[in-house]
């Protein structure tokens, strides 16, 4: 295993298509929600141990050598908004071209046959993950840290902030990326035994609501 590949799955410039999505930030900038570094961080917090947890369970399971059509399945089911889980899919397909490349795996290759439209981007990345040579909890940190740093960057963008504030709020909230990385992992390895329900099923209904509100959208910086 080398944690080299770590640091290329969690690289923005990983060319898997991260950077045109805002991960629901763009909605909060025009809502109101965020405006400045304070509310921005509690965004991301907020985030973080909803769908960041949701969103690294299944990273870690798909790493850990879960049936990656179910942990698809179960994706869809924790993606209630119709926008969301085409974004999903679509960063799926994405990320699904960068692996190929990079993590050339049978896993990947068969994935990408049995969902030709594209799987949910953590499936994708969990699988990747795997092909690197990663752990289910290496697999957790990559997505976990992408949920947060991809809103991160577009805001930097939306409300011209100091990029030097983004990266100081991601420090901070380091040690819950720790957390939820943990439990995201713990959960995972349940779930081989207990099956799917053991996976994290936070949601978060807000960032639900405005995705399909961002979506209608027929001008905006961002695609989701």
């Amino acid at each position: 295993m080398s944690r080299a590949a770590l640091l290329l799955l969690t690289d923005g410039r990983f060319p898997a298509g991260g950077h045109a999505h805002s991960g629901g930030v763009e909605a909060a900038v025009a809502h109101g929600a965020v405006h400045d570094t304070h509310s921005l961080e509690a965004f991301c917090r907020g985030r973080l141990h909803t769908t960041g947890l949701t969103t690294a369970g299944l990273a870690a399971a798909a790493a850990g050598g879960y049936d990656p059509l179910l942990l698809d399945d179960a994706a869809d089911a924790r993606t209630p908004a119709p926008a969301l889980r085409a974004v999903a899919r679509r960063l799926g397909r994405q990320m699904m071209r960068a692996a190929r490349a990079t993590f050339p795996s049978a896993e990947l290759e068969n994935l990408a046959a049995a969902r030709p439209q594209g799987a949910h981007q953590p499936i994708v990345l969990g699988l990747a993950a795997h092909a690197a040579g990663l752990a289910p909890l290496d697999a957790a940190y990559a997505a976990a840290y992408e949920n947060i740093g991809g809103p991160a960057t577009a805001a930097v963008r939306l409300l011209s902030l100091d990029p030097l504030d983004a990266s100081g709020l991601l420090a901070r909230l380091a040690p819950e990326i720790d957390d939820v990385a943990q439990a995201a992992a713990d959960a995972a390895n349940r779930a081989t035994t207990e099956g799917l329900d053991a996976l994290p099923s936070a949601s978060s209904p807000l960032l639900d609501i405005t995705g399909e509100q961002h979506a209608a959208w027929s001008v905006r910086l961002f695609t989701s």
